[in-house]
């Protein structure tokens, strides 16, 4: 290669740097997003279960159930929450959500381990979350076989403690309980949330915002004129979802219908707004679409428990979370879906969605008035 052309040629490469680089949003994409990528993939997210609430019920409160709630306390899978007096307040601490796993140790533990060689207690698991239950039934597992293992080491007998396990709300341990309410919240956010971020921007795109400007309605009747047919649609959509989950998957709805339908609408509407808040704010459709993909995918995929366990993450993404409108819409679904509960176990959740909804849908419509302006 020539002098000169080499010449041309670090100029050209010289040139086309000093672009990317004045370039902030391609600077973003090319070190933001790999660096924000490899840390929440890397370290915040993750398959393993830690700090799990746990109840403790030790009907026979003897230095070896004393030693091995210890035992069990030292490890970081497990987090004693709290200890009840009897085995029939167990259902209304998983109705809470809090705990994942109840303990029971039978009456006169110690003595049956020592005359009769063995001793069983019973393991008690919230069974909505498939993989977490599974993940934690191996755990305890594990610290029993350890405990009978250094117990034994120092008997002159052979000793034996058997877990007994049992779960509850999914016995089966299927996968549908968790597959469900995940995908609803999933698919009811991308849906409603593409398609109402093209509304207005098609308007700017198509040239007929003028007619919009001179038309005789006022900016909330053209915004309950655009979003009206995507929530049509959006609610015809959770019907069939459903339809296909109790026929096809065999998922039965032990909550009230009426309530799971109100709480989905209420979801819905949350979701269009979101879109309307982008479509607003948005210049082209492509835009506005994939800022609507790329913005609610991950978090409702990543943040919403439905993958990963939201007590596992750093706290900064933990209070990240609680702004993601899925999260609460899926621990509402799986409560009135999975569990039977009813509005009194929801209503901080429906609370927050109500509060989302009104808040986007203000900005929008601020928004909105400024741009018809």
């Amino acid at each position: 290669m020539k002098k000169q052309n080499r010449s041309q040629l670090l100029t050209f490469i010289k040139k086309e740097f000093m672009h990317v680089f004045r370039d902030r949003k391609t600077l973003l994409m090319l070190f933001g997003l790999p660096i924000a990528q490899i840390i929440l993939f890397g370290f915040a997210l993750s398959n393993e279960i830690k700090n799990s609430k746990i109840i403790i019920i030790d009907y026979s409160n003897d230095i070896t159930t004393k030693q091995l709630i210890e035992k069990i306390d030292a490890s970081k899978y497990f987090d004693i929450d709290t200890r009840i007096e009897s085995a029939d307040g167990i259902e209304a601490e998983f109705k809470k959500g809090i705990a994942k796993m109840a303990i029971i140790f039978p009456p006169n533990f110690a003595d049956n381990l020592q005359h009769t060689g063995k001793a069983d207690i019973q393991v008690i698991t919230d069974g909505s979350d498939p993989n977490v239950a599974t993940a934690i039934t191996t755990y305890i597992s594990i610290i029993v076989n350890d405990y009978n293992a250094a117990y034994n080491h120092t008997s002159s007998l052979p000793l034996q403690i058997n877990a007994e396990m049992r779960m509850m709300y999914n016995p089966e341990l299927r996968g549908a309980p968790t597959f469900v309410p995940g995908v609803m919240a999933l698919i009811l956010m991308l849906v409603c949330t593409m398609m109402t971020s093209a509304a207005i921007v098609k308007e700017k795109e198509l040239g007929t915002m003028e007619i919009l400007l001179v038309s005789p309605f006022d900016p909330v009747s053209i915004i309950i004129s655009k979003l009206t047919p995507y929530l049509l649609i959006s609610i015809l959509n959770l019907l069939i979802i459903l339809f296909l989950s109790v026929t096809l998957l065999e998922l039965e709805i032990k909550g009230n219908i009426f309530l799971l339908i109100f709480e989905s609408i209420l979801f819905i509407l949350t979701s269009l707004s979101i879109g309307l808040l982008i479509s607003v704010n948005a210049t082209t459709q492509k835009g506005a679409m994939m800022t609507s993909l790329m913005s609610m995918m991950l978090p409702t995929m990543l943040l919403t428990g439905f993958m990963f366990p939201i007590e596992n993450m750093p706290w900064p993404m933990q209070v990240f979370s609680n702004l993601v409108p899925s999260r609460w819409y899926f621990i509402t679904i799986k409560n009135v879906m999975l569990k039977g509960l009813g509005f009194s176990s929801v209503w901080k959740e429906t609370l927050i969605l109500i509060s989302m909804c009104v808040l986007l849908f203000s900005i929008s419509l601020r928004k909105f008035k400024i741009r018809l302006e």
